[in-house]
Parts: C-alpha cells; sequence; structure tokens
C-alpha cells in the first residue's frame, strides 16, 4: 500500500497501492474490513489519492503519468482522464471551493486544472514533490531539498498564478521521500510541510506571511504522516525509529 485516505462521510477508507489498484474498503458490524470495489484503471503503481469534502469524487495520480477522475454512481466510474504531464504525477491538491486542482510531476510542470481542464501551465526551474493550495488564490510548491518554498498567488488582471515570494525553511538532507503531502489547515492557519529529514509547522499571519511555529528533526527522510481529522493531534512514522509518533498541537 502506497498511500491511504479515510472518507469524511462514510466509515470506510480509500487505499491505492503498488500492485496499480485503488480500493474502496469498508468495515462492518464485526468490526473487520471488506474490500467493497476495486478500481482497475491505472497502469502503473498508485502515488497519491484525493477525497472532496463530498466523498462523491476521489482524484488518483499513478506513475503512468495520468491523473484519473472517479465519481460515484451506483459504483465508482473513472469520468475523465488527464494525460497533459510527460512525467510522473506526484503530487495533488484541490482548492477550498473544490473547484481547481493543481498537479506536479517530473517533467517541471504545474497544471492547475478547473472542472477538470487545464487552464494554466507552469515551468519551474527546480524538481518538486508537494505542493498544496492555501485559498483559491494562493498555493505553495516545496522545491526537492531546498530550503526555500515557494509561494504562488493569482494575478487579479490576468487571473493566471505567478510566483511571488519565498519562505526559507529547514530540510536537514540532499534526498526526499514523495511520501507525506503538504496539508493547509484554514481553521487553524497552520501548514504542514515535509522536507528532507524536517518537518516544519507554519503559522500564517494576517499579513499574508508565514513563521515557523516549530521544526521536527527525524533521522532519516522516508517519514509518513499527516494531522489527524480533529487537528489536534500529528501522527508520524519514520523508517529510523519504526514508531508511530503521536504529537499534540498546543494553542498559543
Amino acid at each position: 500500500m502506497s498511500t491511504l485516505n479515510f472518507r469524511r462521510n462514510t466509515n470506510n477508507f480509500v487505499s491505492g497501492s503498488y500492485d496499480k489498484l485503488i480500493i474502496i474498503w469498508q468495515v462492518y458490524s464485526n468490526n473487520q474490513w471488506y474490500c467493497q470495489q476495486k478500481l482497475n484503471g491505472h497502469s502503473n503503481w498508485i502515488l497519491c489519492l484525493l477525497l472532496n469534502n463530498n466523498d462523491d469524487l476521489i482524484i488518483s495520480e499513478s506513475e503512468d503519468n495520468t491523473i484519473k477522475f472517479w465519481i460515484k454512481q451506483n459504483q465508482w466510474v473513472c469520468q475523465q482522464t488527464i494525460t497533459y504531464h510527460t512525467g510522473i504525477v506526484f503530487s495533488l491538491s484541490l482548492n477550498d471551493q473544490q473547484s481547481k486542482v493543481i498537479s506536479f510531476s517530473d517533467d517541471y510542470q504545474i497544471l492547475l486544472d478547473r472542472k477538470w481542464n487545464v487552464i494554466q501551465k507552469i515551468k519551474v526551474d527546480k524538481y518538486g514533490l508537494r505542493l498544496c493550495f492555501i485559498n483559491d488564490n494562493q498555493f505553495i510548491f516545496q522545491s526537492f531539498c531546498q530550503e526555500q518554498m515557494q509561494i504562488y498567488e493569482m494575478d487579479n488582471k490576468t487571473k493566471q498564478y505567478r510566483r511571488m515570494n519565498e519562505i526559507t525553511i529547514k530540510c536537514g538532507s540532499n534526498f526526499d521521500h514523495y511520501s507525506f503531502p503538504q496539508q493547509y489547515v484554514k481553521s487553524k492557519c497552520l501548514l504542514v510541510n515535509k522536507n528532507g529529514k524536517s518537518v516544519n509547522l507554519m503559522r500564517k499571519k494576517e499579513n499574508g506571511d508565514f513563521i515557523i511555529e516549530k521544526s521536527i528533526e527525524f533521522d532519516d527522510q522516508r517519514i509518513y504522516g499527516q494531522l489527524g481529522q480533529d487537528r489536534e493531534y500529528l501522527i508520524t512514522w519514520d523508517n529510523k525509529s519504526k514508531e508511530i509518533q503521536i504529537r499534540k498541537c498546543k494553542e498559543r
């Protein structure tokens, strides 16, 4: 298994794996998990899955260079496949309104899709594994093992995104792993940024600046984790300690 997402409104979860399959899992009365449906559409292993807020859309990305949109009817079916990337797609993010998705691939391109047609291509000069929307007009891109995080904002006149600023963050490594997507929690103005061996917890201020509140240093770059659904706990696993570690967020 390479990626897993719990659905918000139902008692099941979605997994993607190296066997090229996406599986919908459901729990029954005996507290056992069973395969409800297998989605077989990608020709290589699954790297990332996104679920929308209504739990009726799954967006998947794969090492086959494609992004697929799956919708819920009687069963889950593939509604659309995007093939604009010419390299492996590593990262996906949905905006607040659930109307746009951004993706990054090792073809050094960021694609922005609206319902789900490509509306902008951004060529970058550095490879990266992570990006995420902050709001409908702003997103973050993390270059590979660089101690700078780039901020892109929409130009009000052209309605196109362009790079506006860079923020210095910690990395601690010259290699990284695609696991642990960036995560922004709007209610707490909190950005969780994994970069190399560091997990940087950053707060967005009222003036739009980001400040690092805490950097957690690990001994290995292979770190998996995210904030829990209640946004109170950060859950991580790293390849060095082989431990699941749970940290509680303390509000200032």
